[in-house]
């Protein structure tokens, strides 16, 4: 493959979390350093996806004792560095693929996606708002796939994973201090934390998913006129 095709199939790393950007910088200088050199990103992707797995499983198991949500706590934190440092292996060893990219982006679909359903089996948030919730993420993902796949953008939303997975610590911590029982209600309906945690996040996120689809509807269809004149 010759410069002008590197360059051309080059993707574009945009973050506009200065959060995010700060979090990156900080675990490069001092994890991403001692990452053994016969690593591969993939095998960070899975130590990640292996984390999330056991926070997801904890998760299911806070029905039993909510004290099972600091395992959950856990596989957030051990997916979320996880999920910066294999792009950073990637990048620094000469390692990026389309394969590898894939499968980080579908780790995240099912971490996040399984997680909301374990805290809803475990009764920390209503099945009536888990729902919901449950495919804003995946949208999101699905976006930022088309972003690179049309555009050769990594688009982060500007809620992005550490803003995520910060969330579900809060709500994991609060969880297990208020439990199960309702903090508000709603003609008749009660709402428990999680389930207030998830309304006040979900806007938000509902916000950026709505917003980054329409930018890249937009995009996509001036890309499209511009080829047409080109014709």
């Amino acid at each position: 493959m010759n410069k002008k095709q590197e360059t051309e199939n080059k993707v574009k790393k945009i973050i506009p979390s200065k959060l995010e950007t700060g979090f990156q910088q900080l675990l490069y200088k001092t994890i991403g350093k001692h990452i053994p050199k016969s690593m591969t990103p993939n095998q960070v992707t899975l130590i990640g996806a292996i984390g999330g797995l056991i926070g997801i499983i904890c998760a299911f198991l806070s029905k039993i004792n909510p004290l099972f949500l600091i395992g959950t706590i856990f596989g957030l934190l051990c997916h979320l560095i996880c999920d910066d440092l294999d792009g950073y292996v990637a990048r620094t060893r000469n390692m990026t693929s389309t394969a590898g990219g894939y499968f980080d982006l579908l780790t995240d679909i099912l971490h996040i996606t399984y997680l909301i359903i374990a805290l809803a089996f475990a009764g920390f948030v209503s099945f009536e708002i888990s729902i919901f919730l449950v495919p804003v993420y995946a949208l999101i993902i699905f976006t930022a796939m088309n972003y690179i796949l049309y555009l050769k953008e990594f688009l982060f939303p500007r809620l992005g994973p550490i803003e995520t997975h910060l969330f579900f610590v809060v709500l994991c911590i609060g969880s297990m201090v208020l439990g199960t029982n309702d903090i508000i209600n709603i003609n008749g309906f009660g709402l428990k934390f999680a389930d207030v945690v998830f309304i006040v996040g979900g806007i938000p996120m509902y916000y950026e998913m709505i917003r980054l689809q329409i930018q890249l509807f937009k995009r996509l269809s001036k890309k499209d006129e511009e080829e047409r004149k080109s014709k």
